[in-house]
């Protein structure tokens, strides 16, 4: 059973899981750069409404995804300190997780924005040599 706690309580253990998973976790400072420039592209596209959705619940997935990855991991180094297979299964098979929402956030945004991309080449003058 649980304790009760406050909902600052909670937040702050957020935040903390937060700043732990920023601080300690290459991939997920890489996934929070892809992020920000897939939303910047966003802003610069002026993608619509619905774009934003799934761009947003994307990169969402993506973020979590990544979150439980490393919860997953830090637990199995705790419940399984020496080598073990199973262990090394969990922590391949969460990997695998992020990497399968990774690869389809990849397709997602190449379809959201590959349109905009080939439209504004063909509005940008030809510079004459």
């Amino acid at each position: 059973m649980s304790k009760k706690r406050n909902i600052t309580s909670s937040f702050s253990f957020a935040w903390e899981g937060l700043k732990q998973a920023f601080n300690s976790e290459p991939n997920f400072r890489f996934h929070l750069l892809a992020a920000l420039g897939v939303s910047v592209a966003g802003v610069y596209f002026n993608i619509s409404t619905q774009e934003w959705l799934i761009l947003v619940l994307t990169i969402v997935g993506v973020v979590c995804l990544e979150l439980i990855n490393t919860a997953i991991e830090a637990i199995v180094d705790i419940t399984s300190p020496k080598i073990s297979r199973l262990a090394k299964i969990a922590k391949d098979v969460s990997a695998a997780a992020v990497l399968i929402f990774s690869l389809a956030s990849i397709v997602i945004g190449v379809i959201i924005f590959l349109p905009y991309i080939l439209s504004a080449k063909t509005i940008i003058p030809r510079i004459k040599q």
